[in-house]
């Protein structure tokens, strides 16, 4: 497959050991799925896949094309320390380039990156304290495993804020950006989309037993933690949830794949 690239993609070939052509297919039906669940927002937003090693070559959504329109093809090929790639005429959004290229050139463990704002985990980002507090198997599966941006100064269309989120996120695969949405990340496409899946209900579980007015039944951190570590096991989900997913898709509208 090829798309729009900034990138040789012969020459990532050559250099990385990585399957393209599967990334790009599993990326292309994370943008579909991501619309069936809501959680895409009109022609922004974007979600991205390193290549390479070192995470600064990936794949990234064209600018303004939406979620529900993106084929494997469509994703550009950029390099996070190539200077000339807003200067094109096909260039990525300045928002997407500035909070992925930053974060793939500082975080190569966050191999994928899923940037959305949905409903839930968006409102709960912009509370005074958008802490996910551990009250069910759900919110647990996140103690102490995510970080919190709390500088937040408009759009992100500048290295400074980019620099800022990858500082953020750290060695976490999970930002909560304040006032402005989340991020998950993972080692591959499913690992990112389940974070994703269960962070939102996280976040709708949580808001709502804020609504009761009821006092809240936190978790101990001991319990928390272990909880967290419970889910250790579980992760294999991920795979078998995003190929029951792209099923469904492979169903309804194959074209993600093209």
């Amino acid at each position: 497959m090829s798309g729009l690239n900034a990138v040789a993609e012969s020459d990532v070939l050559e250099n990385d050991v990585v399957d393209i052509d599967a990334l790009r297919i599993d990326l292309a039906a994370a943008f579909r799925l991501a619309v069936r669940f809501g959680w895409h927002e009109s022609v922004g937003n974007h979600f991205s896949a390193a290549v390479s090693a070192d995470g600064k070559r990936f794949l990234l959504n064209p600018r303004w094309r939406h979620f529900g329109s993106i084929r494997a093809s469509d994703l550009l090929l950029l390099d996070a320390d190539d200077p000339g790639v807003m200067e094109r005429p096909d260039a990525p959004d300045a928002s997407a380039w500035a909070v992925h290229g930053g974060i793939h050139r500082a975080c190569p463990h966050a191999r994928v990156m899923l940037h959305c704002h949905p409903i839930h985990a968006t409102a709960l980002a912009c509370l005074a304290d958008p802490r996910l507090l551990p009250i069910d198997n759900n919110t647990a599966r996140f103690f102490n495993r995510y970080g919190v941006d709390s500088g937040f100064g408009g759009i992100s269309d500048n290295d400074t804020e980019g620099s800022r989120l990858a500082a953020a996120l750290g060695t976490h695969k999970t930002l909560i950006m304040g006032n402005h949405g989340v991020t998950c990340t993972g080692a591959t496409v499913a690992e990112a989309f389940e974070d994703l899946y269960f962070l939102e209900k996280a976040a709708q579980t949580l808001l709502l037993a804020y609504a009761s007015g009821k006092p809240i039944a936190v978790l101990s951190d001991e319990v928390a933690e272990n909880t967290a570590r419970g889910w250790e096991p579980y992760r294999g989900m991920a795979q078998e949830h995003f190929a029951y997913l792209k099923s469904e898709l492979d169903r309804s509208d194959p074209s993600y794949r093209d």
